[in-house]
């Protein structure tokens, strides 16, 4: 098939990458002049294991192209798939300014009938307000489909070519048709294509973001608990997981959740219901619990330093979650900026985030491309995204290094008894000390 890709951020640039290595001719289209030239170089402006090699082995079979040119990759299309930006709104709802003027410009360009592919997160009636578009610049016959993403980053190539499910919203049986065609190759597992209609789709994807976004808050909430009575976590954690009702996925308490899908999806939930007049108290309550998380580990270190002022802090983990370089809504942007407002100052270590931290700190902290050297005469080290890479240091290298062997820990991946007979001052989450 041809299918035109409008948008080249995290989602737009692996569903391209991925239709294209299954035997499609694959247009993505950006308004960004300078990242489209990156691009066709064979560049890549994301970090995501296994892309960079899968654009460059497409665009060098002529699969896979890149374009500012929108009415050109859209004209030959059979599939055009909108994979713009919706940026949180004021009040939390989700800006569909993007996908709307996309959708406009498509319904310009489009010559024969087309299937118009919602692959933004979007709130519900979104395929109705695109149809709307659409229908008011041309004549030509289309259908507008929504085919949310489940995309994990740092595994997003496996999780397309191997999803756990496809889920579908059309209204016509011709566009279900064109549809079940292009996703073929990735269920020949018989992991299901799930058809629905669009409204029910656009939900699908904020309900299941809200349900593990629940699940990491009400982690959160019972670390806080265990703290509290003199229980450790880890152990009430395999509890709940054995159950196969709730299983273990998701059950692991932190310093919060982040990303570009938790934060602002539960927010928008949230938008959507206030502005149906409900008012959808569990998750408004799932986002305080992952704001106070956010702020506990320099809580825990005022409550051991008393004052941090002019302490020197060591923090590795910068990216939201381990694989990626996404730092958006990430915990360690609260925690770095919690210990400088206290007077501290803050050497970073992240094996992929660098180069985006420094657009989010600039100078205000340092950096180093080796862990150990940020802990060089450091007062503590806080632990803030699980990279595997630290889950096994050479910990008596750290305490010499260390000018007070500390160590916060937000991921719970160190053994506290272990950690105590090392000598380390040890501070986990909702762990027995």
């Amino acid at each position: 098939m041809h299918i035109a890709i409008i948008g080249t951020g995290y989602v737009g640039l692996v569903a391209g990458t991925c239709f294209a290595d299954s035997g499609n001719d694959v247009t993505c289209v950006d308004i960004d002049a300078r990242k489209i030239a990156q691009l066709q170089r064979g560049e890549v402006p994301i970090y995501e294991p296994g892309l960079e090699e899968l654009i460059r082995k497409n665009t060098r079979d002529r699969r896979l192209s890149f374009t500012t040119d929108l009415a050109a990759a859209v004209a030959p299309a059979q599939v055009v798939f909108i994979a713009v930006g919706t940026p949180e709104g004021e009040s939390g709802e989700a800006d569909l300014q993007y996908v709307l003027a996309a959708a406009e410009q498509v319904g310009r360009a489009m010559r024969h009938y087309t299937v118009v592919v919602d692959k933004s997160t979007v709130p519900v009636g979104t395929a109705d307000k695109v149809r709307e578009t659409i229908s008011r610049v041309t004549q030509v016959e289309f259908d507008v489909v929504s085919n949310p993403e489940f995309l994990k980053e740092g595994a997003a190539m496996d999780d397309f070519f191997k999803p756990d499910r496809v889920v579908i919203g059309a209204e016509s049986e011709r566009a279900r048709k064109i549809m079940g065609q292009l996703y073929a190759p990735f269920v020949r597992t018989e992991n299901p294509i799930l058809y629905m209609d669009t409204r029910s789709a656009e939900l699908t994807k904020y309900a299941a973001n809200a349900m593990l976004a629940t699940r990491i808050s009400f982690m959160n909430d019972m670390a806080a608990l265990c703290e509290k009575v003199g229980a450790d976590v880890d152990f009430v954690r395999k509890g709940m997981g054995a159950d196969k009702r709730i299983g273990y996925p998701f059950l692991f308490p932190g310093v919060g959740y982040g990303g570009s899908c938790f934060p602002k999806d539960v927010k928008a939930l949230v938008a959507k219901g206030r502005e149906l007049g409900m008012e959808l108290d569990l998750l408004r309550a799932v986002e305080r619990t992952n704001e106070r998380q956010k702020r506990l580990l320099v809580n825990k270190a005022l409550k051991h330093f008393g004052s941090l002022d002019g302490r020197t802090f060591a923090v590795w983990g910068l990216a939201f979650k381990p694989k990626t370089d996404d730092m958006r809504e990430a915990p360690s942007i609260e925690v770095i900026e919690g210990l400088l407002a206290k007077g501290a100052k803050v050497v970073a270590h992240d094996p992929v985030a660098e180069r985006t931290a420094r657009r989010v700190f600039g100078d205000r902290i340092r950096y180093t491309p080796v862990p150990y050297e940020a802990l060089e005469g450091a007062d503590g080290l806080f632990v803030v995204t699980e990279w595997n890479e630290f889950r096994h240091p050479d910990f008596e290298r750290m305490k010499a290094l260390m000018k007070s062997p500390v160590i916060l820990d937000g991921r719970n991946i160190y053994d506290p008894s272990r950690m105590q007979e090392m000598g380390f001052a040890y501070m986990g989450l909702g762990r027995r000390q």
